[in-house]
């Protein structure tokens, strides 16, 4: 095998780890994809010597996607004050276990989601962070890189990069994301959910939900969606059965249940309106489990985060 062919199958033994590792850092694949590219483009462009001095090649990628993810966090915070309303990351969406259609190999991207760490609840909280702080954590705590190469990373000495990850760590427990229920655990509440909400029974709704849960919209500007965070579980039921009385529970009916980030949520398809009922745009939406209810909504309507979801494997319809 040529060289050149021999460093790309190398490469390409670790692009779904670096996938996963830049998205969790960047929260939008784009932005991920495109840092694993110029990973391999600056591999390509090592030098044959300090090419055999690279010891362990998944730790040097690793090492920098780290790096080229912060230059694109710090060019992120100037977009992310023009953003309107709240920002949510870019939802992966894959199929249900077992659900109807085609076999098919296994995406890359559903190795990437069974990772706790890009569950958007985790990535909501990481979004919270410094970039500094965000990539010192994730490099370090996740992918155990020393801090040592994270200070080179970063530009700062090596306690400098341990108090980023320490001050981060704090405000990662401090926020306190729920974590991963198991799958038919999250089905069965969420199909109680949907069910509910289908009947316009508001008491079951509100015993459904937390008492402190968090509806979080992102509609950037472009799309319906909540413009500021709803809280409590009495205020989310209310708005999402205004919603429903709305815009009509075509949407809801025409859903479809899929995993977003490895957790349950559902597809909902664009409608026309009609019969009294506005048109409503096309979203995902998903959901947190926390002491055996729904703790945190998230729905994402921003059609930029949307592009990768048409086409996307057909999930289970819910119940009507």
């Amino acid at each position: 095998m040529p060289a050149d062919a021999d460093l790309a199958a190398r490469f390409a033994e670790h692009r779904t780890h670096l996938v996963g590792v830049a998205y969790r850092l960047t929260g939008t694949l784009a932005d991920a994809e495109d840092a694993v590219q110029d990973a391999w483009l600056r591999l390509s462009g090592v030098d044959e010597q300090t090419l055999q001095g690279i010891r362990d090649l998944r730790a040097w990628l690793t090492t920098a996607v780290g790096r080229l993810c912060l230059d694109r966090l710090r060019s992120a915070t100037a977009r992310r004050e023009r953003h309107v309303g709240p920002w949510l990351p870019e939802p992966i969406v894959t199929p249900l276990p077992g659900a109807p259609g085609p076999a098919a190999a296994e995406d890359p991207l559903d190795v990437v989601v069974r990772d706790d760490g890009v569950r958007l609840a985790a990535l909501v909280v990481l979004d919270r962070l410094t970039p500094e702080q965000r990539v010192a954590l994730v490099l370090h705590d996740a992918f155990g890189v020393p801090f040592g190469e994270i200070a080179a990373t970063l530009g700062c000495s090596p306690a400098a990069a341990r108090q980023h990850a320490t001050r981060a760590r704090r405000a990662a427990a401090a926020a306190d994301p729920p974590p991963r229920v198991p799958l038919p655990q999250q089905r069965e509440l969420v199909e109680d959910f949907l069910a509910a909400l289908a009947s316009g029974d508001l008491a079951r709704v509100v015993a459904l939900l937390h008492p402190d849960a968090v509806l979080t919209g992102d509609g950037g500007g472009k799309a319906r969606t909540a413009r500021q965070r709803v809280v409590g579980a009495d205020r989310i039921g209310r708005f999402l059965l205004g919603l429903l009385a709305m815009y009509g529970t075509a949407a809801l009916a025409g859903g479809r249940l899929v995993l977003v980030n490895g957790d349950l949520g559902m597809v909902l398809p664009a409608t026309p309106g009609g019969d009294g009922h506005r048109p409503l745009g096309a979203r995902v939406t998903t959901f947190a489990v926390r002491d055996g209810r729904i703790a945190e909504v998230y729905d994402v309507v921003n059609p930029d985060k949307l592009t990768r979801v048409t086409g996307s494997a057909p999930g289970t319809p819910p119940p009507s």
